[in-house]
């Protein structure tokens, strides 16, 4: 990690603007008050319960399985010199919008209560047919600075039936000056072929954590890789501007993107029936080592409660990612079950001076669609967020996604449909009372 010194050295940001002015986003539709009867949807999930036993172990266990190092040296070889964030972000061409400047449609997705104080819209051409996905940033991957720059990464993915089949990107954005945030995208792939080719991840990324240097994303169900892991200095240049996948006649093609993003290492399920797969993911570096957290997503009438878990992480440099035996083996730490289902996105934080953690559970409103639920849920009950004369706990974004905290700001960061906003933490533990 001689890099990540270099970047602690080289440190010089400039400091986040104040936060929007005024307590609230005017919002357009979203001053309606939400039903009675939609208020009872979000159900209280109650307290956790932990979660204890060999078989219960086994069932969140990981095993790590790395990309050969000569697979990754052959396709750099093939490809070029790999780059990093900062050439990445110096060719950022696009903006994103402030929340002032995007449609009304747009806003509805934003939380009621509380309110955010950073809001933005995606590009609306640069996403069409692109679902958004899971949202990390440089303040989970050091000391809230990437080199010299904040960064926020943002995941997208899409399935339009094309021979390529479904696709998986990164976004990656400068948020040095909060009044203008530019982005480029490199799009996830997977070496094969002992590192002469790559095919695209094929996979929504629901769950993603930058911790390190390395970028750890979820998979969705139809094999055993639970997670996969990418490292952000391994950037690869896309040298073909062609729909396709991987070497192409003349260069290698990005589906259109400039820069590829390779797997070094993914973590396979351990096998077991009831194997947990991780949906979202968060940063705790509240714990010691850092760790992992994730919740997976449990459908609302499966009739089983939905397992929230936290993993250590590595401690050495030159392996980052989960701390695993010498088989390669990754166990779970603490273990919990939940009555929330559906969590779309699950934050684990302990104030200091706490004797335990809180564990922040975003989740969908069902049926009615619309807007979601966020809970505070530890060992000793539950409780929501809530709005509207009706005491609505219909309150957060519409659907909900996944939660990231920046601790050196003090902001949990997340994205519903085109919206990216941050929400100061200190306001989400006032509204939950």
């Amino acid at each position: 990690m001689k890099q990540r010194g270099r970047h602690r050295r080289r440190s010089r940001g400039r400091a986040l603007r104040a936060a929007l002015t005024g307590a609230a986003l005017a919002l357009t539709g979203a001053a309606t008050l939400i039903s009675a009867s939609q208020a009872d949807v979000a159900d209280d999930p109650g307290a956790l319960k932990p979660l204890t036993g060999a078989g219960a172990a086994e069932a969140l266990r990981l095993t790590e399985h790395r990309v050969p190092e000569p697979w990754l040296d052959r396709l750099s070889a093939a490809m070029g010199e790999p780059v990093g964030v900062d050439t990445v972000l110096g060719s950022a061409d696009r903006t994103l919008r402030d929340a002032a400047d995007c449609t009304a449609d747009d806003r509805e997705a934003l939380p009621l209560s509380p309110t955010a104080t950073r809001a933005y819209c995606w590009d609306a051409e640069d996403t069409r047919g692109w679902r958004p996905g899971a949202v990390t940033t440089s303040g989970d991957a050091d000391d809230g600075l990437w080199g010299s720059h904040r960064v926020v990464l943002s995941a997208w993915s899409r399935d339009d039936g094309t021979p390529e089949g479904s696709l998986a990107r990164v976004s990656f954005v400068d948020a040095d000056d909060p009044g203008r945030l530019a982005y480029a995208s490199a799009l996830l792939t997977v070496p094969v072929d002992g590192g002469r080719d790559y095919r695209a991840l094929a996979s929504p990324v629901s769950g993603m954590v930058w911790y390190q240097d390395k970028l750890l994303v979820t998979t969705g169900a139809g094999g055993r890789d639970a997670l996969y892991v990418y490292d952000v200095d391994r950037v690869q240049r896309a040298t073909a501007d062609a729909r396709a996948v991987g070497r192409v006649p003349g260069g290698w093609a990005a589906h259109g993107h400039r820069y590829v993003l390779p797997a070094v290492a993914s973590y396979r399920l351990s096998g077991t029936p009831d194997a947990a797969r991780p949906s979202a993911l968060s940063l705790d570096r509240g714990t010691a080592p850092a760790s992992l957290v994730a919740g997976e997503h449990v459908a609302a009438d499966s009739g089983r409660p939905t397992r929230l878990w936290r993993y250590a992480l590595g401690t050495d440099p030159a392996h980052a990612g989960l701390a695993t035996d010498s088989a390669g083996h990754a166990d779970a730490t603490e273990a919990y079950e939940s009555g929330a289902d559906e969590v779309a996105g699950v934050l684990s934080y302990r104030p200091a001076g706490a004797s335990r953690s809180a564990w922040y559970l975003g989740r969908p409103a069902g049926e009615l669609g619309g807007r979601g639920a966020l809970w505070r849920q530890d060992t000793e009950g539950a409780r929501s967020v809530e709005c509207g004369a009706d005491r609505s706990r219909l309150c957060w974004s519409g659907p909900p996604g996944s939660l990231s905290y920046w601790a050196g700001t003090g902001e949990v960061w997340s994205q519903s449909g085109r919206m990216l906003f941050a929400v100061p933490l200190a306001s989400l533990d006032e509204a939950l009372g």
